[in-house]
This record gives C-alpha cells, structure tokens and sequence, in this order.
C-alpha cells in the first residue's frame, strides 16, 4: 500500500502573519500544541474506556515537525524519527492498558525507551477524533458522498452533530455491488480488501458508517434505518446475527480494513491543526506517515 504523501505547512501563513515585522515566528512549544489539539479533539469526546492524550514528551519542548499516523508502530516510530519530527499523533493508543513497567524487553517498552531517546513526543487521539465534527467517521461520510449526515450514536458530553459513526444519504441509489465498488476506491490498498454481504444487485441510499471496529453498533444501525453498514474488523457471530435479525435483508454489510477506514483521517486532521497552528502564527511542518500498518500482507481468495 501506498498512501498518498501528504505535508501540511503553516510556514507561508506564518511568514504572512509576520511580514513587515522583521520578527521570526515564535517557537511553538508541545504544550501549545496539545491546546490546539484539545481545540479540534477535545479529550471529553473520548469513551470512557479510552486513554487518550499527551503520552511521551515534555510540554515546554519546542516543536518544529509533526507526523501523523494510525499506530505507534516501530516502522512508523522510524519514520518520525527520520523524518525529524518531535511529535508523532497517532489515532490508536500505545498503552491502552494499564502497565506496571516500560523496560525494554518489551515491544511496547522498547517503542517508549525510542520515543524518549530520540526526543519525539507522542499524543494519541483515538475515540475524541472518531466524535468530534471533521473525525474519522465524518471524514469516511464525506469521501462516500453522503449528505444530512447524523451521528450514530450522539456523544454524552459533546455537540449534536457529535458521536460515534454516521449515518446520511447518497445523492442517488446505487445498487450495493456499485456502492462497495466507490467504497473500496476511495480506501488505500491493503491486503483484505473489501468484504460485502448481501444481494449484489440490491439498491441502497440510506448508508451507515463507523471507521474502526463497529460492531457493537449494530443496534443503533437498524434504529437508523440504514440499507447499508460500512464499518471494519466484523467478526463472525456479530455479522452473522446481524444477517439473521435483517428485514429485507437490510441493513446489508461492507467489512473493510481497520487500518484502511481510519487512515483517510489523517489528511484532514493534518490540515486542520496546520490551520489552528498557522492561524496563531506558528512555523510547524506537519506530515501523514506513508507507512502501512495494517498487519495483513496477503490474501488467497476462492477462484
């Protein structure tokens, strides 16, 4: 796979900001930039489960590159370090559970020990991005072309436009064969493709939408009156209740790539915080990870 290169800069807006001056921009420190995060993400978006935030790094350390990635992987630990950035934004958590110890005899520990070696700090947005306005879910909603889009499930300490999944309308029916094909040309390449149950030749308008695992929005979906349910990571019994419990055997289903669904963020989530960075006068250059961190390399299909 080979996702697009995309590098925002708010080097020109900066230099804008202070033409005439004669002064640099100033340095932008972590802290400041965990600010305009909270600004875009606010961490009380998150689910209660989550652990979400500043993970590695000291907020007075000044920040000049940021990268943007799905996982705290060490390809992608690598890639911000040859990079130079001294802030890696990941959407998955490194240390999602609680730990006792981060030596380095651990996959974990060892991607913590680089992190600090090599001076780049770490920040997780993982379910505050998937609820807030422009997150995963809308980002994946507007790609699809959907319109009156609505959360699925409306956030208990956010906007009514926030929340978990989304749920809108195409601008025309599309049968479902058409549908997953828009579908899987607007994702990166990844191994697993794009898995679809029901009727090829089924008309759909009303379409659904979870980037990330989504499975236990199942009830919300037929509540929605969805035709269709794109989400990733479907495991067996949920998706086969799901078929079971279908009326017209709807809401038909689209099983896509974790990873796929929710790298299409990271573009938009870059441009975003390059605008509230450049907006405030700060000389950041900010890049989405190349690197594909879906752990699947292959597939063998019937036929």
């Amino acid at each position: 796979m080979e996702p697009v290169n995309t590098a925002v800069s708010a080097e020109s807006d900066a230099a804008d900001a202070d033409s005439g001056t004669g002064e640099a921009p100033a340095a932008v420190t972590l802290g400041t930039i965990q600010l305009a995060v909270e600004e875009l993400w606010p961490e009380s978006l998150a689910e209660d489960w989550d652990e979400v935030g500043l993970v590695a790094g000291h907020p007075n350390a000044e920040v000049t590159r940021i990268l943007f990635a799905v996982d705290p992987t060490t390809a992608v630990i690598e890639e911000a370090i040859d990079f130079g950035a001294e802030l890696l934004i990941t959407h998955h958590p490194l240390l999602l559970k609680g730990v006792t110890s981060v030596a380095a005899n651990t996959a974990k520990g060892k991607a913590v020990h680089r992190l600090i070696e090599s001076g780049t700090a770490l920040m997780t947005v993982h379910t505050n991005g998937d609820s807030a306005v422009g997150g995963v879910s809308d980002v994946l909603a507007d790609a699809l072309g959907l319109q009156n889009v609505a959360p699925l499930t409306p956030a208990a300490n956010g906007l009514p436009e926030e929340g978990i999944g989304r749920v809108g309308e195409l601008d025309e029916v599309l049968t479902l064969g058409d549908f997953a094909a828009r579908v899987f040309g607007i994702l990166p390449s990844v191994a697993g493709g794009v898995r679809v149950s029901g009727d090829r030749d089924g008309l759909v308008r009303r379409v659904a939408v979870c980037g990330g695992a989504g499975d236990s929005l199942f009830g919300q979906v037929r509540a929605s009156n969805a035709d269709v349910y794109l989400t990733a990571d479907l495991r067996h019994h949920p998706a086969s209740e799901a078929r079971e419990a279908a009326v017209n055997d709807r809401p038909y289903l689209i099983d896509v790539s974790h990873f796929a669904s929710e790298w299409l963020w990271l573009p938009a989530a870059a441009e975003a915080l390059g605008n509230v960075l450049a907006d405030q006068g700060h000389d950041v250059e900010i890049r989405v990870s190349t690197t594909n961190s879906d752990p699947w390399d292959f597939i063998l299909t019937p036929g």
